[in-house]
């Protein structure tokens, strides 16, 4: 999510203030994909250390060409502000894009829905430094979780200038507490000795190899999930001195930093936890508990966890006003008049668009609900909302794909970076990436409890079919505006 602010000071464009290094691509990249909480999830859901072979393969096979194709199509549509709907309209056509920027905004609704949970948990583990709240009754949760969703309706209704400088440094805090926790933990058998009780690493082969089953497979959303989003650096690449050489270097170079990360962040959890059977409420205390353990190993108590849990409640706080705000912003101002209705327009003084916000209140406030009604504690909801979010949120990097494949066709597109000049390589790379992020998003639908595979199914057709319907709104509009 973007959190500069809106507000610059206007330099004169030189060498200097407008180009960017491929190092400062690299660090941005590697902010903008990566994530403490990534390790943790895949730690959770692909069995400890055997997750470390998953990650190497999730970032060699899709995150490279996803990035490589994302950087072609910022460098080819370089003043195409409102990214993939404008790259979509280029090179498709405009009802395309709209549906592109619905899909965009829409997927929102299950990210946003999880957030007040996020809060819940971590506002816990930041007042009592315990994971407590997991045996709490699940349908007083949710009611909490619900008033917290409709306090920051009320935030967002006067901006989100505030709340990004918030979320910077609350996001900050995290990022450098995360690394600290990954270098801390590796190197704390050394430093504490025998003061501490350490996990043994498994030393064979076999006990890093993945168990390629269906389980496997349906769980890898979560993997394409993990590594999504880069398509916000796109803007960048015209502003590196050499694009065509420099920003494959910064993305395969990123794409190092993070593997390593998530090696040795791996091997930091797999000292605490056993290291291929993690606990089953890994993905909702984990963080925190190996926080706490950190703070046991050192000396220090509860400190690292309290202040750790304090910043993800700030920044998923945070993050929830600019997810309700920016998604409708570039939908409602990327669309064509045509396909939006009018009324979902009307802004109030502080430029929000109220209409629009009450849609996206109805919506969460019934993926709030629904998932009540059959679903456990609180670990199963939190379970259910990463792999609902699995399944919902790579469906708007299909237009991404769709996009390349699009450029690929006409042939008479010129870019100061290219990923390779062969039309049929870059189509064949465009339907790799499409077929690889369709297919984990259907068998990520999959669940043993068939209350919840409804939802993982029926949840992204009713959000993205709401879609169909707004164009036919508009059009009604306008023909009685006409009469």
């Amino acid at each position: 999510m973007d959190t500069s602010s809106s507000q610059v000071t206007k330099v004169p464009l030189t060498k200097e203030t407008t180009n960017m290094t491929w190092k400062a691509i690299t660090l941005m990249a590697f902010m903008t994909v990566w994530g403490f909480g990534n390790v943790v999830n895949g730690y959770a859901y692909f069995n400890g250390v055997k997750s470390i072979v998953s990650w190497v393969i999730v970032f060699v096979l899709y995150f490279i060409p996803y990035s490589l194709i994302v950087g072609e199509l910022g460098s080819t549509f370089k003043e195409s502000g409102a990214g993939v709907s404008a790259w979509i309209e280029k090179t498709f056509s405009k009802r395309l894009a709209y549906y592109a920027g619905w899909t965009y905004w829409v997927v929102h609704m299950p990210y946003i829905s999880q957030k007040p949970l996020n809060v819940v948990i971590a506002a816990s583990w930041a007042i009592y430094g315990d994971k407590r709240l997991s045996t709490y009754n699940i349908v007083h949760v949710q009611i909490v979780c619900i008033i917290i969703f409709l306090c920051v309706l009320a935030f967002a209704q006067f901006g989100v200038k505030m709340v990004k400088h918030f979320c910077s440094v609350a996001g900050m805090v995290s990022i450098v507490l995360s690394f600290m926790f990954i270098l801390m933990a590796v190197s704390a058998p050394a430093i504490r000795g025998t003061e501490i009780t350490v996990n043994a690493i498994p030393q064979d082969l076999a006990s890093y190899i993945p168990d390629f089953n269906f389980g496997y497979f349906a769980s890898f959303s979560i993997l394409i999930f993990a590594v999504g989003g880069c398509e916000k650096i796109s803007p960048y690449v015209n502003k590196m001195d050499k694009p065509g050489k420099d920003f494959p270097k910064s993305i395969i170079f990123m794409t190092i930093m993070v593997v390593v990360c998530a090696v040795i962040g791996t091997i930091a959890l797999a000292l605490m936890f056993d290291p291929l059977n993690p606990p089953k409420d890994m993905v909702t205390n984990g963080a925190y508990q190996a926080f706490q353990q950190l703070g046991n190993w050192y000396g220090v108590g509860d400190i690292f966890v309290k202040i750790y849990a304090l910043s993800i409640a700030i920044t998923n706080f945070a993050v929830m006003i600019l997810s309700i705000d920016a998604p409708l912003r570039i939908l409602i101002e990327s669309s064509d008049e045509q396909f939006i209705p009018a009324n979902l327009k009307k802004q109030n003084k502080h430029g929000t668009y109220t209409n629009g916000t009450i849609m996206i209140t109805i919506i969460v406030l019934i993926l709030l609900i629904i998932p009540l009604f059959g679903i456990g504690g609180v670990n199963d909801m939190v379970s259910f909302l990463i792999k609902l979010n699995s399944v919902c949120m790579p469906l708007r990097y299909l237009w991404v794909f769709l996009a390349y494949f699009g450029l690929k066709r006409l042939l008479n597109q010129k870019a100061e970076y290219v990923m390779t000049k062969n039309a049929l390589i870059g189509k064949i790379l465009g339907a790799w990436c499409f077929g690889v992020t369709a297919l984990f998003c259907i068998l990520g639908m999959h669940n043993n409890n068939i209350y919840i595979m409804i939802l993982n199914v029926l949840t992204p057709f009713v959000l993205i079919g709401l879609g169909l319907i707004m164009p036919y709104i508009a059009k009604k509009q306008r023909e009685k505006l006409q009469n």
